[in-house]
């Protein structure tokens, strides 16, 4: 399927993994004008991309940049069935696959590629950093799941019989997956390691994943290039469950940083095209005057 409207193009088609699995995906372009970075978007748990991730992907391609989705394995249209992620570390290897493959095409290959995830789509946009870490140019992560709020926990004889039924049947849709919260990224030393430019956004009142551990995050990694903005009174759902000015507001500070991003990117190039010539010319010369 493909449509225009309102300035945006629409593309939908399925691909398949390198275990033989279709997986969807979809993507939302600018029509009139080239692209100013490529954005891959990594949804949460029980979500998908071209519904939950609409309004991010129309906002984005909006401001002129390229958004690519996939749905998980056991997600929206992809195969598998459904709210069931046998192996989080496949998740992984599936975006970075088709999310590689999308930055390496020729149009693409000179695009600054940044990582876009919300909720469990944080801890995998941080897990594709920590595939390869010099790959991606940047995130943004919207109320990142590095840590279930306690005040959603379920007690801790729950957690335990939960665990076991996921085991016992390990398709029932019962918790995303039996370690989805420990691969999540609460090692202090795994937080240490992420060393990619990072916009993280979360509501003070957000009770499904931790601001507080969103701002450790924030505190500890090593990048040089980090911003966290944490919004009274908003919930969770930043990107498409919030009252339409706290999206507006959220998407301003967040299209503010990509710009930013890419603002850097082409003075950097500026450079390093003025040096290019400069040692272009001082070769010329020395030939002029030998």
């Amino acid at each position: 399927m493909a449509y225009e409207i309102g300035g945006v193009r629409y593309e939908e088609e399925f691909v398949l993994n390198s275990r033989g699995m279709k997986f969807f995906t979809c993507r939302w372009l600018p029509a009139n004008c080239e692209l100013k970075a490529l954005i891959f978007l990594c949804h949460g748990y029980a979500m998908e991309s071209s519904i939950s991730m609409k309004g991010t992907g129309t906002r984005l391609a909006k401001a002129g940049y390229g958004v690519y989705g996939m749905d998980y394995e056991g997600h929206g249209k992809s195969s598998g069935l459904q709210g069931y992620v046998p192996n989080f570390d496949e998740v992984v290897t599936d975006c970075s696959d088709y999310y590689t493959r999308i930055s390496e095409r020729k149009e693409n290959m000179e695009k600054l590629r940044i990582l876009m995830g919300e909720s469990m789509g944080g801890a995998v946009a941080l897990l594709l950093h920590r595939k390869k870490p010099t790959f991606w140019d940047g995130a943004v992560l919207v109320a990142p799941m590095c840590k279930i709020a306690d005040d959603v926990r379920p007690p801790a004889l729950v957690v335990n019989i939960l665990t076991k039924l996921c085991r016992i049947i390990p398709t029932w849709k019962i918790i995303p997956t039996p370690d989805i919260i420990d691969v999540a990224f609460r090692d202090p030393e795994v937080r240490q390691e992420v060393s990619i430019p990072f916009l993280i956004v979360h509501g003070a009142e957000d009770k499904v994943t931790d601001p507080s551990v969103s701002n450790m995050l924030y505190e500890s990694a090593c990048s040089k290039d980090k911003s966290f903005k944490l919004y009274p009174g908003m919930w969770h759902s930043l990107t498409y469950g919030e009252l339409p000015e706290n999206i507006d507001m959220v998407f301003e500070d967040v299209t503010s940083w990509l710009d930013d991003r890419v603002a850097m990117r082409e003075t950097q190039f500026e450079h390093e095209q003025k040096f290019e010539n400069d040692e272009l010319l001082k070769g010329k010369f020395a030939v002029e005057t030998v």
